[in-house]
């Protein structure tokens, strides 16, 4: 038997991030369960109030490859570096002016997501831009 794994974010508004995330990763939005419309629908049949309906939130990968991410709410902001960090391999595997031409375009492309560009490191045959997510997480993409 294998094990799956979920990557779980704390964060303040899940439904927000939830959002960023799939479209940096080319993930969707978990549908609600089976014989309901939407999460809306499902949370008022199970008796969840509104005010708790942006609670959590959570994307899977279209193609069932990756692990599901899920977002919970916590009230506090984040107050440090991350322990854990996501990487996001967008330059793929060409020749090196490729590989910078696509991880380039990446980084405008979630900049104008609400990440922000914190820094470029390079280094001999090696080059990433580390970045923040709308809420502060840092994550690295290359």
């Amino acid at each position: 038997m294998g094990t799956s794994i979920q990557v779980v974010f704390d964060c303040l508004d899940p439904d927000r991030i939830a959002r960023f995330w799939a479209e940096v990763l080319g993930y969707r939005l978990q549908p609600p369960p089976e014989g309901h419309a939407s999460w809306e629908e499902f949370l008022r049949s199970i008796g969840v109030p509104e005010a708790e309906w942006n609670d959590a939130s959570a994307i899977i990968d279209p193609d069932g490859g990756g692990p599901r991410i899920y977002f919970q709410r916590v009230e506090t902001p984040k107050s440090g570096k991350n322990r854990v960090h996501l990487d996001v391999n967008a330059g793929g595997r060409g020749p090196e002016e490729e590989r910078r031409r696509l991880v380039d375009a990446a980084v405008e492309r979630l900049v104008g997501l609400g990440a922000a560009k914190l820094r470029l490191v390079e280094r001999p045959h090696e080059r990433w831009v580390v970045m923040e997510d709308p809420e502060g997480n840092e994550f690295c993409v290359q």
